[in-house]
Formats: structure tokens, C-alpha cells, sequence
């Protein structure tokens, strides 16, 4: 039972700490839409999303009004489309993939909502029928649409690393810069790499809605580092150990967690669909003070990067991840601490200052919730260093059995030129803008050539 500090509490931490519920996602299985005439499966795509979500993006609102609480977000998740793409295939047609993209795109318009994601494949053990042609679609289909969003998971702990759809992914995250330039490079943004991708992930632009879901779910990803980073430095704070310091963010992430709990149950209430899962992941904004770096900067760092930043992140990840599993016996999705650079201002601060390198960022992705977010790197770039980078997070992921992910954007300016170091891309909204970040440009080339799978690590035999 909340009581009257409680409500206090909540309403500071929402109107002057940046509180809120980042998306209510609505995830919808798309299995029964397969057809082997695609025009047919797009129809049944379209229909069964605009039927399900109709009321999608109104509950929100009414939720918001009535509890006062930011819903940022209205989005949906859906089914790999690859999955419907193989009946297409299985069928000896071929071609068109790209229409699913305009289907999820003109059902996400009907219904009002953000983001729909889900434009996706699972390879990590190997390519099936549908899934390089998904991929091959993946630059026109996001170039083409401004809601759809774009997911590959190219590695597990159970099953290696598919290096083969490493090197592909490469080209293509290249390729979508390429197309979308004139729209500050949007389309890498919308797309996400992953290595042990996770079924009911919330958030954008890695979510879809995986094959052990329900028919339809409601999913909740709420953030707050900006009240993260109020709870640890109140006065009474200065002279707080380590210890107490990870005890004040477990209880900090356990009020957000059932905040978000709230409002996960009463939209599944209103939808009459069942409630999934909370995730609590610190995810930062552009707006003033809501950022992991300022964290991190307020348990006693100079600057964000600096030797004993990853310790620092550890011990954030792990009191958030304590914190909402005490709330809610629903916690899921990615739980943690994001570290999105062109979304955290203390991280654009940081890389500007040179306390932070991709080599760092590569070190902190072993402790956070995901990986390389929001990555901003010369339009120079090869296709190959950038899966160089894929297979390096991929390796992180599968050996530490965790959720590792890339999302990288080389940057071209709106007339076509490589943008360099130092340089900044604007992205806008809650995006932000990324400095482009120095980068190491030593070719792996030859490894990605050599192609096929790196085995499966030790610990996942774990039966």
C-alpha cells in the first residue's frame, strides 16, 4: 500500500529526476499470417495488427492521465518477419520482401504508434529460408519507412557465432548509412545486432516478439537515471561506502520497477491481453541530468571513462538488476544500465573530453545490459571493421552468457562526404546527436573471409 511520501516521492522523481515509463509495447505473433503469396500474408499482417493494437496507443493516454505518469512510448513488436518470409521462399517464390516492411509500416501509422519492430531474422546457428532475403532487404526496407526497426542476432551462448552473417552485417549496416544519409544515416540506427537476443525485450530498436510468446502481450520497459543519480547524491550520501551506495540504487530501482508494474498491469487489464514483463533499464535521454555517465561520474569518477569505470557500471547493473527483481516477480527483457553515446549526455561529454574510447566502450559492454549503442563512427569505415566490431561484442555475449548487442552508424553528411572524428551527427529527439568517435581502421578482413562458425563455448553445456 503506497502512502502519502510514497506519492511524493514519485511525483519529484517525475517531474524534476525524469521519471518514466520509456514504452508500453505491445507484442503480437504473426505466425498465422504466413502465406506463401505475399500480397495475401501483408493483408493478414496488417489486419491482425490494426485489430489487435487498435486501442493500443488510447489506453496509454488514459493510463498517463489517470496516474500522471510519462508514457514516452507506444510501441508494438511483432514476429521475425523472416519467419513469414519462408513460406514465401519455401513456396520457389522470391522477391518482394521488402512489402512486409511497407505493411508494418502503414499498420504502425493506422494505429498511432512510435516504433514497430521486429523487421528481423535468428541466425546465430545458420541462414534458413527467408532470412538472407530479409536481410539482403533490411537498407531499402528501413530507408523506405520511418516506424520500422531492424533486428539480427548472429550468435549464442548455445550456439556460437555465425561469422558468416558477422561479415554480411557489416555490409548491410554500411549500406543503410549509404541510403539514408540524407536523413542523418537514421537507417543504421534503426538496426540492431545481436548476440543472445532476448524474445520479449521491450525496447527499440532491438525488440520483436519471439516464437515461445504469447498470441499477444503487454511488455513495460521503464527508466529513471536522472532519479538513479538523485538517490546517490543527497548530502547525507558524501561519506556512503560502496556497499551503501549499491544499497540506495536497489531501492531506487525498486520503486521504479513497481511504478512500471502498475502500469504493465493495467494496460494488460484494459487490452484484455496478458502482462509479460517489466524491464528496468536505466536508459539515458538527452535531457538535462538523465544520464548513466553522471551516474557513474557521481560515485566519485572525474569523467566517465576513466580507470574504474567498468567496476563503477558492474555495480550499477548488478544493484538495478537486485532491485527490480525485489519488485516484481516479472522482471525481464534487458534489465540494466544502457550506455547509448549518442542518447547520454554525460557520455557525448565524456567522448568529447577524450575520457572515453571505443576500446572502453568495449570493456564497460561486459557489465552492461546490452552493447554498443548508438555508436557514431567515421563514414569511412569498412564494412569489415564494422563486423570486426560485431564479432568482438558477439564474443563478449556468448562467453559471458549475457545480452550483447551493436548498434553502429557510419556517418555521412547530407551531400554524400565521409563525416570524421570529432565531427557531430544529429540525430534529434530522443536520439540525440553522436560525436563520431575515433576508430581503429586495421583490417580483419581475412578472418571474415574464412567464414563458417565459431563453436559454441564450454559453458554452454550445461544438461
Amino acid at each position: 500500500m503506497l502512502n502519502n511520501n510514497d506519492i511524493l516521492e514519485t511525483i519529484q522523481m517525475i517531474r524534476e529526476e525524469n521519471l518514466d515509463i520509456r514504452t508500453v509495447t505491445l507484442g503480437i505473433s504473426l505466425l498465422d499470417c504466413a502465406d506463401s503469396d505475399i500480397d495475401k500474408a501483408c493483408s493478414k499482417v496488417y489486419d491482425k495488427i490494426t485489430r489487435l493494437a487498435e486501442n493500443h496507443v488510447l489506453i496509454g493516454e488514459k493510463i498517463e492521465a489517470k496516474y500522471g505518469i510519462p508514457i514516452i512510448n507506444k510501441r508494438i513488436s511483432v514476429t521475425p518477419i523472416s519467419m513469414l518470409m519462408a513460406a514465401v521462399t519455401s513456396s520457389g517464390n522470391s522477391g518482394g520482401c521488402v512489402k512486409f516492411a511497407h505493411a508494418l509500416q502503414k499498420a504502425a501509422d493506422t494505429v498511432g504508434v512510435n516504433y514497430i519492430g521486429g523487421y528481423s531474422a535468428l541466425v546465430h546457428k545458420g541462414f534458413s529460408a527467408g532470412d538472407r532475403e530479409l536481410i539482403l532487404s533490411i537498407p531499402q526496407a528501413l530507408a523506405e519507412t520511418s516506424k520500422v526497426c531492424s533486428s539480427i542476432n548472429v550468435g549464442s551462448t548455445r550456439a556460437g557465432i555465425n561469422m558468416d552473417a558477422v561479415a554480411l552485417m557489416g555490409k548491410i549496416i554500411k549500406e543503410s548509412s549509404e541510403t539514408t544519409a540524407n536523413n542523418s544515416c537514421f537507417g543504421a540506427a534503426k538496426i540492431v545486432v545481436f548476440c543472445n537476443a532476448v524474445e520479449d525485450n521491450p525496447f527499440m530498436a532491438g525488440a520483436f516478439h519471439g516464437i515461445g510468446e504469447p498470441d499477444c502481450v503487454i511488455n513495460v520497459g521503464v527508466s529513471g537515471p536522472g532519479v538513479v543519480r538523485s538517490a546517490i547524491s543527497k548530502p547525507e550520501m558524501a561519506g556512503a561506502d560502496i556497499g551503501q551506495i549499491a544499497e540506495v540504487i536497489k531501492r531506487t530501482a525498486f520503486k521504479i520497477t513497481r511504478m512500471g508494474q502498475l502500469v504493465g498491469t493495467e494496460a494488460a487489464r484494459a487490452l484484455g491481453v496478458p502482462f509479460g514483463i517489466v524491464d528496468l533499464s536505466l536508459a539515458p535521454t538527452p535531457a538535462i541530468g538523465d544520464s548513466v555517465a553522471y551516474i557513474l561520474e557521481e560515485m566519485g569518477l572525474e569523467k566517465c571513462g576513466a580507470y574504474g569505470t567498468t567496476a563503477a557500471l558492474a555495480l550499477l547493473n548488478d544493484a538495478v538488476k537486485k532491485g527490480g527483481v525485489m519488485a516484481s516477480s516479472s522482471v525481464g527483457g534487458l534489465s540494466g544500465a544502457f550506455i547509448p553515446v549518442s542518447e547520454d549526455a554525460g557520455m557525448i561529454e565524456a567522448v568529447k573530453s577524450g575520457s572515453l574510447s571505443l576500446a572502453k566502450l568495449e570493456a564497460m559492454t561486459a557489465v552492461c545490459s546490452v552493447g554498443l549503442d548508438m555508436v557514431v563512427v567515421p563514414g569511412s569505415t569498412s564494412a569489415d571493421v564494422v563486423s570486426g566490431i560485431i564479432a568482438d561484442q558477439a564474443a563478449i555475449g556468448m562467453i559471458n552468457s549475457k545480452t550483447t548487442a551493436v548498434r553502429v552508424i557510419p556517418a555521412i553528411d547530407k551531400d554524400g562526404r565521409n563525416m570524421e572524428a570529432g565531427e557531430i551527427l544529429e540525430f534529434g529527439g530522443l536520439f540525440g546527436s553522436g560525436p563520431v568517435m575515433e576508430i581503429n581502421n586495421f583490417s580483419p578482413a581475412k578472418l571474415l573471409q574464412r567464414g563458417g562458425r565459431i563453436p559454441a563455448p564450454l559453458q554452454s553445456l550445461k544438461n
